[in-house]
């Protein structure tokens, strides 16, 4: 029963971690004003090392259209606008010679609904990740031997009632972030 009950914290587990990574991602998609979490992403090259940008260069938001970032190095500067570009975000950095300075345009409709299938994808690939767990739990129940048909039933509703759980909790993190997509 203890193994039973192991392999269930573990299903867990994976599928918090599911949740998590969705979280993570839902920031990376713009709704509104701009955030310095947008360019979590952007890797730039520092003496030869991919690094993240916000350990380069601080990013602030001035305005409700514009983010900020001023590299701690000036010789920087390419290099963080490159990153930008490379990133595929569509943002196009100009630099003024000690910030890079980047406009954020007002999302329009069109925009909104491609961010909210980005949305929607990031949402589908937690679902799956959440089913995966809940397979492979119900593979490693099958396995416990010396063990009743009815306790393994059991344990795999327990694991289905689970993965219902945290589904639910998916498709709440998405409607949550369609409505702040979508909302003008």
């Amino acid at each position: 029963m203890e193994e039973l009950e192991l392999i269930l914290e573990s299903a867990s587990e994976q599928m918090q971690l599911a949740l998590d990574h969705l979280e993570k991602s839902f920031t990376k998609i713009r709704a509104g004003r701009p955030s310095a979490s947008m360019l979590q992403g952007v890797m730039v090259e520092y003496y030869g090392a991919s690094t993240p940008l916000n350990q380069v260069a601080n990013i602030s938001v001035p305005d409700a259209m514009t983010l900020s970032i001023q590299p701690f190095e000036k010789s920087l500067i390419s290099g963080i606008e490159k990153a930008i570009i490379n990133s595929n975000l569509g943002f196009a950095p100009n630099n003024n010679g000690e910030y890079v300075i980047i406009s954020v345009p007002p999302l329009t409709e069109e925009r909104r609904k491609e961010l909210t299938k980005q949305a929607k994808s990031e949402t589908e690939n937690a679902k799956v990740s959440i089913r995966n767990a809940r397979k492979d739990a119900n593979n490693d129940i099958k396995k416990v031997e010396g063990v009743s048909e009815d306790i393994i039933k059991d344990y795999e509703e327990k694991n289905q009632q689970l993965t219902d759980s945290f589904i639910v909790k998916v498709e709440q993190h998405f409607a949550k972030k369609e409505a702040e997509i979508m909302k003008v």
